[in-house]
């Protein structure tokens, strides 16, 4: 079948597999089967079985469950909590106070977490109805915590880079690296936002917090601390790989867990369970992408998508905006991991052409990404936050919708400059 006839009836079945509700990893599975039938002769069995098996028994993979595991300990124990309280000393004296908490929360439970969801619903569960109680505008309460909860996607270690970097090939650790810089760019942009607002909009401000500035509060992040030197240190020192780091990091929330009695032997049954069921889901994801991605080399449309997008002579920086649009199209209908496994085969050809770092192109593909966390109708942090707001998604996006400009302003920041992605793996690992 001609690859201009056979690509369209794939893309249209893909997308009525997922409308009928077929799990991600079967759709994936069922376009595969048909590409393999259409466009090639080969043994699919076969094809299927070493494929699949190849894409999963990749050892950078092994780190996965182990940070999953991580942050479900953590969501499960004291330690968010004491988070919160140590953190709002510090905000005390900024424009916005309290609302500050939010960005600073989800990029310290970030860094121990990997999972956008996860911050969300961690910080969330605490700071709603606390900032609530307090008077805070819920516009900007809850719009800086949608925006934040997308930082565990970038802020190392991140789930969704170790998926990227099995799938093309590249270092985990220099992508954690990356992902760094870009990360605490993004902290100081919705902190800035978030101080911008408040000095604008007094009267939308509720009255000082007495109680929000003792200074002993402080010493409750050191645990927090703590684990994230454990894991992110161990493996910038080069002590330990991402997998031994996250074992570390689980042994460090399973020990400071049980040093606070904040998580009984049901909690930790239930985080293990919950781990177990996240990582075979994404697994699962990613079979059915290892399966696809050999079956539409066998139709050559990937070749043909990457000579035709030469052929069309766009700039690296034209290409990259197209890219944008497509991606947060892409997120309006797939959760982020998705999205990586689903286009990288495809994409990364041209990319490479276009002579764009595929590490830079890991961090830009992330904070995409992290757009798609809070864009309608399937925006996963939207999702958490209205199970735990009650309200609608419209509202939800409409309440984020500053927070997305300013992830349109990093990407556009990233593109610009290119080295704030590539200046610290390359200092620190060449």
């Amino acid at each position: 079948m001609e690859i201009a006839t056979l690509a369209p009836i794939l893309i249209v079945l893909l997308f009525a597999a997922l409308a009928a509700g077929l799990w991600i990893g079967f759709a994936l599975i069922v376009v595969g089967l048909v590409a393999m039938a259409a466009a090639s002769s080969a043994p699919v069995t076969l094809v299927f079985a070493t494929r699949v098996w190849g894409g999963l028994t990749v050892w950078d993979l092994t780190a996965l469950p182990m940070f999953i595991w991580m942050g479900e300990i953590l969501v499960r124990s004291r330690l968010s909590a004491d988070m919160f309280a140590g953190l709002a000393p510090f905000t005390r004296y900024l424009p916005g106070r309290l609302l500050h908490v939010n960005v600073l929360g989800c990029a310290l439970f970030a860094a121990v977490s990997g999972s956008s969801a996860a911050t969300t619903a961690t910080i969330g569960r605490m700071s709603v109805p606390e900032l609530t109680a307090r008077g805070y505008d819920p516009r900007i309460a809850i719009g800086s915590l949608a925006g934040s909860g997308t930082f565990g996607f970038l802020i190392p270690p991140s789930i969704i880079m170790i998926v990227y970097g099995a799938a093309t090939e590249q270092s985990i650790a220099r992508l954690f690296l990356a992902g760094l810089v870009p990360g605490l760019m993004l902290v100081a942009l919705f902190s800035g936002f978030i101080m911008l607002w408040a000095t604008t909009h007094r009267s939308a401000m509720p009255a000082d917090e007495p109680g929000s500035g003792d200074p002993r509060a402080v010493l409750r992040l050191l645990p927090v601390i703590g684990l994230i030197a454990a894991v992110i240190g161990s493996i910038y020192a080069g002590i330990a790989s991402p997998t031994e780091a996250a074992v570390i990091g689980v042994a460090g929330a399973l020990i400071l867990a049980s040093a606070t009695g904040a998580l009984s032997w049901r909690g930790a049954g239930e985080g293990l369970i919950a781990a177990t069921q996240t990582t075979c889901m994404i697994a699962f994801i990613l079979a059915g992408a290892a399966f696809l991605t050999v079956a539409m080399g066998y139709t050559g449309i990937p070749r043909a998508l990457a000579a035709w997008i030469g052929e069309m002579g766009l700039s690296p920086y034209a290409l990259l905006a197209a890219l944008t649009v497509f991606f947060v199209v892409m997120g309006m209908f797939l959760d982020g991991i998705s999205i990586v496994v689903l286009t990288v085969s495809i994409i990364m050809p041209m990319v490479l052409e276009a002579g764009i770092d595929p590490i830079w192109f890991g961090v830009f593909l992330v904070l995409v990404v992290e757009m798609s966390q809070i864009t309608p109708p399937v925006g996963f942090n939207l999702f958490v936050l209205q199970k735990i707001t009650g309200r609608d998604i419209l509202t939800l996006a409409a309440y984020a919708a500053p927070f997305f400009g300013l992830l349109v302003l990093a990407v556009a920041l990233l593109s610009a400059f290119p080295q704030i992605a590539l200046w610290l793996p390359g200092t620190m690992l060449n």
